[in-house]
């Protein structure tokens, strides 16, 4: 997965609470086999009401989605985070995530980004009045600044997950960092035992 250190970019200001993964995909785009292709139905009940946010023209390439708290509560499905990252989503901010969804999202490289609910209701102010606002997520640091208002706030995230964020691997890219010794232990096995098929 494309590693994430420092993303700067547009924000789109969904000024709802306890949204469920239900309402991010719902079921209807269950039947795709494939992680793609997912975008187009991300909110799609929603986006029938021409007012919807994702609807107008102003936040239209934003990577940044800023909720209020609960973001991601409700079934496990992987597909509501592969729909908002399809859709070009990069980072969520809200302050508090569905459990599943927050290691959903930390396994394939979409950052949760918790703050307070005070300091969210500053983002979205900020966003609805002047739509152009640039955000700046800084996973290093650990740190949410709108260098244009000279607002700065800092996040948590688990050490280990922000490792394998910065570095781009997901579970799979875990294990090829050990290939080489996974390799030389296929060829030491007893040949009556299973062996890794390599091409």
């Amino acid at each position: 997965m494309e590693p994430i250190t420092e993303l700067r970019g547009h924000a789109v200001p969904l000024a709802i609470s306890d949204v469920d993964t239900d309402q991010i995909i719902p079921s209807e785009w269950l039947k795709r086999v494939e992680r793609t292709g997912f975008g187009e139905g991300l909110f799609s009940e929603w986006r029938q009401d021409p007012e919807f946010v994702l609807n107008k023209q102003q936040f239209v390439g934003s990577t940044i989605l800023i909720a209020r708290e609960n973001f991601g509560v409700g079934s496990s499905r992987e597909h509501a985070v592969w729909a908002l990252m399809d859709y070009g989503f990069r980072v969520v901010i809200s302050p508090r995530f569905g459990d599943i969804f927050r290691n959903n999202s930390l396994k394939v490289g979409l950052l949760p980004v918790e703050l307070s609910q005070q300091e969210v209701q500053t983002l979205l102010e900020l966003v609805v009045k002047e739509p152009a606002t640039e955000i700046l997520v800084d996973l290093e640091s650990q740190r949410v600044s709108v260098p244009g208002a000279s607002l700065e706030f800092g996040f948590a995230i688990d050490p280990t997950a922000k490792a394998r964020l910065l570095a781009g691997l997901d579970e799979i890219g875990i294990s090829l960092t050990k290939e080489a010794k996974i390799l030389d232990y296929e060829k030491r096995r007893p040949s009556w035992m299973p062996s890794l098929s390599v091409s």
